[in-house]
């Protein structure tokens, strides 16, 4: 038998009063949001020498392959934000889709890949904005850079408390001030490379860098690794949706545009920077990460090279506020639906921000932050390279989960049939591969940072299997306790849902 009924929380389940702020910020704002929490200056700066060092002259390519599955990605999140605008995202489309058991391993990836990579975001913020002072010396104390990043974490975390238009105001600056320099960083070296002014010894441009399967075979799949970990993050604008306008739509549109800014950004930066340095200096500078920027700043840009420091630094702040923002709110969707404790389900009178769960982000984030970084700064770097885990697995969660929900929607129309059956699933197959060659790739020490085996395999691999394992026990006291949320029943979606409805059949 068929009912149908209003989504939200389930039947019983705690509800929080006062709710998140509707209609806080507009598209533009969720769009700011989406590209921040990539973090482009630092996640560019990041990946790009290992790219290189992987794909060579195909590092743009790669990077354009690596868009793909976002795309596809963006499109599931676009049409199931549509049927359910729920902060928890994936948390509750799964749910919704694929029963209590997924969605709650869902929501537990989302949040743990903001405990992972807050502290780290932060680190960067400040050693590089100490750097862009001309502070080279604190920029190496490591005691300094620590205590600010704890510093800067609290700051941000204060931000994401004061109010959902607070972040916003501040994420519109700092967004600005990131793609703005990087994107002067690309004309100016293609400016030079027109000018015969490119490093002894770089290749001639070509547009076949543009071919996404130019390096082929495990360098392709290394380099597609790495191009996924430099997108995510565009869905925070989704997470947002209860409070943004038009919250039905304007939330999905964000995510899409913001990866097609990202392909335009990545690929741009990725090909005028093999112009004018060339493959060889890239690859040999892999092991700088983020410095990579900072090598080259100086000979493209000269006595402007503080303005793509400056880059990195709005990069990694920006990111670290905007990052708390998805896993405060998928732990507000948990927690109001009776998956995890109600405590995290508080919201603030006055500013209408689930103040309960951001701190508790925060604090997490920050103790993993200086537990790793107690044990060495390669462990903490090693915890990051686990995030390609978590990322591939819920995104791929969310693909299958768009199709299952509407699937007896995906025949009525040929767009339906690509956009929210094969494309969404083709991008979940092309995750789900992926993540199998990191669990492959990551077994190897050998591979890791710290190039010491944990348990016979690598330190990465161990601390995504931790995760799981960690994930899974609280799901088990979860269902112990018993609630509502555990009751729930995979539903599909009713014909009211194809065109923004929200109502859904069981």
């Amino acid at each position: 038998m068929e009912r149908s009924e209003t989504a939200g929380p389930a039947a019983g389940a705690p509800s929080p009063s006062p709710s998140l702020k509707p209609g806080a910020i507009g598209f533009v704002d969720a769009l700011v949001i989406g590209l921040a929490a990539t973090s482009p200056a630092y996640s560019l700066a990041a990946i790009l020498g290992p790219v290189v060092a992987l794909v060579g002259i195909y590092a743009a390519g790669t990077l354009l392959a690596s868009f793909v599955p976002m795309l596809l990605i963006a499109s599931a999140f676009y049409y199931l934000n549509k049927v359910d605008q729920d902060c928890g995202t994936t948390f509750s489309w799964v749910t919704r889709a694929m029963g209590p058991t997924f969605g709650w391993i869902g929501g537990w990836a989302i949040t743990l890949t903001g405990v992972l990579v807050i502290g780290s975001l932060a680190e960067v913020g400040v050693r590089f904005g100490l750097l862009t002072l001309g502070l080279d010396e604190l920029a190496d104390n490591q005691p300094v850079v620590m205590a600010g990043a704890v510093a800067l974490i609290a700051l941000m975390t204060w931000l994401c408390v004061l109010g959902t238009e607070v972040s916003a105001r501040v994420q519109n600056g700092l967004i600005l001030a990131q793609v703005g320099a990087l994107l002067a960083f690309a004309v100016v070296a293609l400016v030079r490379v027109a000018a015969g002014d490119a490093a002894v010894g770089a290749p001639a441009m070509s547009l076949a860098w543009l071919d996404p399967f130019g390096a082929g075979g495990a360098a392709l799949t290394g380099g597609l690794l790495l191009g996924v970990f430099a997108y995510w993050g565009w869905e925070s604008a989704v997470n947002l949706s209860e409070e943004t306008s038009d919250p039905a739509s304007a939330p999905g549109r964000a995510a899409v545009l913001s990866t097609l800014i990202l392909l335009l950004t990545y690929v741009g930066v990725a090909f005028a920077l093999v112009a004018v340095a060339g493959t060889e200096f890239l690859a040999e500078n892999a092991e700088e990460e983020e410095f990579i920027f900072g090598l080259l700043a100086e000979e493209v840009l000269g006595g402007w090279d503080w303005v793509v420091l400056l880059a990195v630094t709005t990069s990694a702040i920006a990111s670290t506020q905007t990052t708390i923002i998805p896993a405060s709110r998928t732990a507000l969707s948990m927690a109001r639906r009776g998956a995890i404790p109600p405590a995290f389900a508080r919201i603030h009178p006055r500013f209408r921000t689930p103040d309960v769960a951001t701190w508790a982000v925060a604090a997490i984030a920050v103790l993993w932050y200086l537990g790793l970084s107690a044990v060495s700064e390669n462990a903490l770097f090693d915890s990051l390279t686990a995030l390609s885990l978590l990322i591939a697995f819920y995104y791929a969660l969310t693909g299958i989960a768009c199709a299952l929900y509407y699937r007896r929607h995906l025949l009525e129309s040929v767009r339906n049939l690509l956009l929210i059956g094969i494309g969404p699933v083709v991008g979940a197959v092309m995750l789900l591969w992926l993540l199998v060659e990191s669990v492959i790739d990551m077994a190897d020490p050998e591979n890791s940072y710290t190039g010491q085996a944990w348990f016979g395999m690598g330190p990465p691999l161990v601390i995504g299997i931790v995760i799981l394992a960690v994930g899974l026990v609280l799901l088990a006291v979860s269902r112990v306790r018993g609630s509502a949320f555990w009751a729930e029943r995979a539903g599909v979606a009713d014909p009211g849902l194809v065109p923004g409805g929200a109502r859904e059949q069981r």
